[in-house]
């Protein structure tokens, strides 16, 4: 039934171009963007759990009257 219903729209194979070449533009996207990172950056960002730091106090809005 449904290879039928999908036999007769017509330009559906489109659909599957379109997807796949989303799916590469953002693979290819975040690829580009993980490699571009400072291996600094990654050092400090992979020691954070180990850190013995306190959190610091949180952020609080005085209203002002």
């Amino acid at each position: 039934m449904y290879k039928e219903v999908l036999e007769n729209i017509s330009g559906i194979g489109l659909y599957g171009i379109v997807s796949i070449l989303i799916f590469f533009v953002f693979f290819s996207g975040v690829l580009v963007w993980a490699c571009a990172l400072s291996s600094k950056y990654l050092k400090n960002m992979g020691d954070l759990p180990l850190q013995d730091n306190e959190c610091p106090e949180p952020i609080t809005h005085k209203i002002q009257s």
